[in-house]
């Protein structure tokens, strides 16, 4: 009867299996580590992205590549709006017979309702193109998903507390300081304003508060605390999720600041726009910004209006 030899046990066969790194030859590299994740994974039900085998991945932009994708769409974006507003200011010059006075009537410290609509419709068109190319071309497509565009009932309390609390509080502890430095303070401080909504009839400004209390808020939201603010934090993922988080919002607030191209006002809409960095960050979504954004502006216009003071 034949016999067969007993084969090498389990633990010899691994003695005998040779270690590359021992033999002299470079071990083969393991797989890349993934990008930095921002916010926790699994902190936010429904804002991950669906990988194509159902489970859940990275918040978008994905990675820092994606994350400069996006921010060259914020700036094109935002240059396409300046264009747009110029395009259809002079066109609705051309079409109400005002096409030599233009220069003249935006220059104005109340210029006609039509020169304050189309700037405004004019730069949401850059600012909205921006924020759906950049969802459909580095992200999932869904502005909920990807921006972060959602309402939930406590938003229109918690939103229009924090306006409040803005207007009310933080930007008179802010320019405190500048009351006996700056001359008229308070007039310079309401420019702004008293442009976009002074000394109009009742229904260009009803017209005019309306755009600028509803719809600004959703528009910019939309740009500065969605496509920009995630595609800093993004960017600053590997300072750590404290560090990280206060450079994104910092830089959010200070990019909010400066597109309005007000100097004196910069202060005050740059922190504001930490604020709502900040809460866009802690609840993951736009609607609790939305409201403060809104509360914050038709503070603003009942200040000009004489309404509140």
């Amino acid at each position: 009867m034949a016999s067969t030899a007993p084969g090498p046990s389990d633990g010899e066969h691994e003695r005998r299996t040779p270690n590359p790194a021992a033999a002299g030859r470079p071990a083969e590299p393991g797989p890349a580590p993934p990008p930095p994740r921002y916010p926790p994974p699994g902190s936010v039900e429904g804002d991950h992205r669906e990988t194509s085998e159902g489970d859940a991945g990275e918040l978008v932009p994905r990675t820092e590549r994606d994350a400069g994708a996006w921010l060259l769409c914020a700036g094109l974006g935002f240059v396409v709006g300046q264009v747009a507003s110029a395009i259809l200011l002079y066109a609705v010059a051309a079409a109400t017979g005002h096409s030599s006075d233009v220069a003249r009537l935006a220059a104005q410290p109340v210029p006609p309702a039509w020169v304050v609509v189309s700037g405004l419709v004019g730069l949401w068109f850059g600012f909205v193109g921006a924020v759906v190319f950049a969802s459909r071309s580095r992200g999932t497509g869904s502005l909920r998903r990807d921006m972060g565009l959602e309402v939930r009932p406590w938003d229109i309390l918690i939103g229009p507390a924090l306006g409040l609390a803005g207007q009310l509080l933080l930007l008179p502890l802010l320019y405190f300081p500048l009351e006996h430095v700056v001359r008229h303070l308070d007039q310079r401080l309401n420019a702004p304003a008293k442009h976009l909504t002074g000394g109009f009839p009742g229904s260009d400004l009803a017209v005019i508060a309306v755009l600028t209390v509803v719809v600004v808020p959703v528009v910019e939201e939309l740009f500065f605390r969605g496509l920009v603010l995630r595609a800093l934090l993004r960017v600053f993922a590997r300072a750590g999720p404290v560090v990280g988080v206060a450079l994104a919002a910092v830089a959010d607030g200070v990019i909010f600041g400066l597109a309005h191209f007000e100097l004196l006002q910069l202060l005050g809409l740059a922190a504001f726009g930490v604020v709502l960095a900040l809460m866009a960050y802690k609840f993951r979504r736009l609607g609790p910004g939305i409201f403060a954004h809104g509360m914050f502006n038709l503070l603003a216009i009942l200040s000009v209006g004489g309404v509140l003071h």
